[in-house]
C-alpha cells in the first residue's frame, strides 16, 4: 500500500483568517450601526420643520396650514439643531450594536407626535420626522449592510 498525504497549510491559513474575522466582527457591527445611524440623523434633520415668526401663514409637509406667531427677534431652527446621536454601543445580551437618535429640546415630542391645542380646542398633527426617517433607512438598510459585508469579507480572505 502506498502512502497518501495532503497539504493542510491551506486549512491552517483559513483557520487564521476566520479567527481574524471573528476579532473584527464587533468592529464591523459598530461601523454598520454608525453608518445607518448617520443616515437616520441626516434625514431627520432635513425633515424637521423650522419655526416661522413673521405672522404669515404656511403649509407644512403634512398639508396642514399654520399661522406663525409674531414674536419679534425670535429665530427658528432650535429643534432642527437639537438632534443628536449616541456613539455605537454594544448591547450586552444580544451582541448587537445600536445607535440612539434623540432630541433633548423640551417640545420635540410634541412636534414629532402631535399635541392638543391650548384650551383643548383641537389637535395639532405630528410631523413624525424621526419615524419617517427611521422607516426610510430601514428600507435601504439590507443593501447598505450587504455592500459593507461584501467589502468586509473580501478584505478578510485575500
Amino acid at each position: 500500500m502506498g502512502k497518501s498525504g495532503f497539504d493542510v497549510s491551506g486549512l491552517k491559513k483559513l483557520q487564521k483568517d476566520l479567527e481574524k474575522l471573528k476579532e473584527q466582527a464587533e468592529h464591523f457591527a459598530e461601523e454598520c450601526a454608525k453608518n445607518l445611524g448617520a443616515r437616520v440623523l441626516r434625514r431627520v434633520i432635513k425633515q424637521t420643520p423650522v419655526g416661522v415668526y413673521d405672522g404669515s401663514t404656511y403649509n407644512c409637509e403634512s398639508g396642514v396650514t399654520h399661522k406663525s406667531s409674531k414674536q419679534i427677534g425670535k429665530v427658528g431652527g432650535t429643534l432642527r439643531r437639537g438632534w443628536k446621536a449616541t456613539p455605537p454601543a454594544r448591547a450586552h445580551k444580544s451582541g448587537n450594536a445600536k445607535v440612539v437618535i434623540y432630541n433633548p429640546v423640551e417640545y420635540a415630542s410634541y412636534v414629532e407626535y402631535g399635541h392638543r391645542k391650548r384650551g383643548g380646542k383641537g389637535w395639532v398633527q405630528g410631523h413624525f420626522m424621526l419615524e419617517k426617517s427611521r422607516q426610510e433607512v430601514e428600507k435601504i438598510a439590507p443593501k447598505v449592510v450587504e455592500d459593507k459585508l461584501n467589502k468586509f469579507l473580501g478584505g478578510a480572505f485575500k
